[in-house]
């Protein structure tokens, strides 16, 4: 047996509504649609692109930090300014390498300039040309053989050099100047900071 409950009667002070018609329901259908789509679409398509470029990031880091030997890049302005290495502008050649470890980090620099820029970047360590002295090589053996620099007779000479030394925590330059052309020096910067 079946049991029906009457249907209870519309109040007689509410106004009837209108039955809704195709075009109204199909707008307010589409309308719900695109609501949908953009609470889930947009943050979704937000992830996905947010995912990329930390995929993105982390791979430039790791080359960055994989790397062995000078990088054909200018190093940031950060590194320049903790290792005081200023580069003049312009500078040709820029490359540089980073190596740290708990006694001593290194920043490897090197670059060629003008002639008048060479004056302009060792005046911003209060040096002057005369305080480079011929045929010294500031830079050891050891910083050599992990840039692949080449400072012996015949390879890019006349060489000329100075050891900056600065009270720590400011950081010591090695610095070795080839004056292959002197229209354009080439400079060769290793600096190093006690942590």
């Amino acid at each position: 047996m079946t049991v029906t409950v009457p249907r209870q009667a519309d109040s007689p002070d509410e106004p009837q509504q209108p039955a809704e018609d195709r075009r109204h329901m199909i707008r307010r259908r589409a309308l719900t649609l695109l609501i949908i789509v953009l609470l889930i679409g947009v943050p979704a398509g937000y992830l996905v692109i947010s995912a990329n470029q930390s995929r993105e990031s982390g791979k430039d880091k790791e080359e960055k930090y994989s790397a062995t030997g000078l990088t054909p890049h200018w190093p940031s302005r950060v590194q320049r300014r903790v290792y005081q290495v200023t580069i003049p502008v312009p500078s040709y050649n820029v490359g540089y390498y980073e190596t740290n470890n708990w006694r001593t980090s290194r920043l490897y620099v090197q670059f060629s300039t003008t002639d008048e820029n060479l004056d302009a970047y060792l005046a911003t360590m209060g040096l002057g040309r005369d305080d480079l002295k011929a045929g010294e090589i500031a830079i050891g053996a050891r910083d050599q053989k992990i840039t692949g620099w080449n400072f012996k007779k015949g390879a890019g000479g006349p060489w000329y050099g100075i050891i900056h030394e600065q009270k720590n925590p400011a950081p010591t330059h090695d610095i070795v100047v080839s004056m292959a052309d002197p229209e354009n020096p080439f400079v060769y910067v290793v600096s190093r900071t006690v942590p």
